[in-house]
């Protein structure tokens, strides 16, 4: 019945009326009459560019169903409604001969190490700042908001390259390279890129989402996003600035990645992802930082592992890190749920992924998608957001080394 349904979401007599509005004899009639059709309507190229030049969106929901058509406004009430989802309509047609994973865990193809580099992994730790992620989140959260259509979102781009960009300057690293990753939408994502001296090997990826939204007012609502995912971002530019300080010049290809529109449906990772599982590239891991900087006050702090839309062995692995660099124990979280965060789009073009995670799910920041997401709320910790800046740079290094 959920296919019949579908096919009536799509077909010219849903366009004249609505499944709520007829009575139960007109839809009974319509269905017997169409049920040989149901699956003969497969999403067309022509009509992707015609409902996406109404605005419409391309939504896949759950895992397994066919994607459906949304208005705006059904996608806002959605995302307010806390409905995880897959916007596709700019990745559909570039996604469907795909063969996705299946289930919620994959087992990897590459095999990760035991750490064995820690005086220099702590080295570089020992230089981390806590000052240095402040003075970066202040500079992000003074945006009004990081939304993906916003032009404060769009700034907030050019912020996080130009930060980058001076880091390599300041250690005049001329092999290191950022970009911004353009989108039919305003706000770019970021992509850095630190070379590796045999770059057929497999890429290691460190990822975050720059964006922010008020669910309130997402266009022009004052969205700090301070620690979604203010904190991931500065995690990785901290991480980031610190390698590049040590000299580190890895053996595998190095990317840091700032992701554009992760609040409306992974719009930047997917792009990304797809592009690269499309060309061709091989991951070695891939790793998300979505929230790090905050823990219930009375909880007990922890580095909590995403269960689903993970790799096992990578899970493992962080395991393995954090014991050897993190004062924090590690969890299995209760699973984050379809489409929770940017590791999904990895997990979907087959690549090992991993999103290690503030705390425990009911534990979390109570305050995010709103004005509220601040600095200032009781249980943000930036040493507790060290903790995973520590992680970051055990996982770069002890994979790319």
């Amino acid at each position: 019945m959920d296919s019949v349904l579908l096919f009536f979401y799509r077909s010219p007599v849903f366009a004249r009326t609505t499944l709520a509005n007829m009575k139960f004899p007109q839809l009974l009639s319509l269905l017997l009459v169409s049920l040989a059709a149901v699956h003969a309507a497969p999403i067309s190229h022509d009509e992707v560019v015609s409902n996406a030049a109404k605005g419409l969106r391309l939504l896949s929901l759950s895992e397994g169903a066919d994607p459906v058509w949304k208005t705006p406004d059904e996608v806002l009430d959605l995302m307010r409604a806390g409905t995880k989802f897959f916007d596709v309509t700019e990745v559909f047609e570039d996604q469907k001969d795909w063969v996705k994973p299946e289930g919620k865990v994959m087992k990897s193809v590459e095999a990760f190490p035991t750490p064995s580099h820690q005086t220099s992994v702590k080295s570089i730790i020992s230089t981390l700042s806590t000052s240095n992620m402040n003075s970066n989140l202040a500079s992000l959260t003074a945006f009004n908001n990081r939304y993906y259509k916003s032009s404060t979102g769009a700034s907030a781009s050019t912020f996080i390259q130009s930060k980058v960009q001076s880091y390599i300057d300041t250690y005049s690293r001329s092999d290191v390279t950022v970009s911004l990753f353009s989108h039919s939408w305003v706000q770019s994502s970021i992509i850095a890129k630190i070379p590796g001296s045999t770059p057929s090997n497999p890429i290691v990826i460190v990822g975050a989402h720059m964006d922010s939204i008020n669910l309130s007012n997402p266009t022009s609502g004052r969205a700090p996003g301070a620690d979604d995912d203010g904190t991931g971002t500065v995690n990785l530019l901290e991480t980031f600035r610190a390698l590049l300080a040590a000299g580190f010049k890895p053996t595998s290809p190095v990317e840091f990645h700032w992701y554009s529109g992760e609040e409306a449906g992974l719009l930047g990772s997917q792009a990304i992802a797809t592009n690269y599982k499309n060309a061709g590239k091989k991951l070695k891991a891939f790793m998300e930082l979505d929230m790090s900087g905050y823990f219930k006050p009375g909880s007990k702090e922890v580095i909590a592992l995403e269960a689903d839309y993970i790799s096992a062995d990578l899970n493992t692995f962080l395991r393995a890190l954090a014991a050897a660099y993190s004062t924090l124990p590690v969890t299995m979280d209760t699973p984050c749920g379809y489409a929770c965060s940017d590791h999904a789009s990895w997990y979907n073009a087959g690549y090992a992924t991993s999103f290690p995670y503030e705390a425990v799910t009911g534990n979390d920041d109570p305050q995010i998608h709103s004005a509220g997401d601040t600095t200032s709320v009781s249980g943000f910790s930036w040493t507790h957001s060290l903790e995973f800046t520590k992680l970051a740079v055990g996982f770069v290094y002890e994979l790319a080394i």
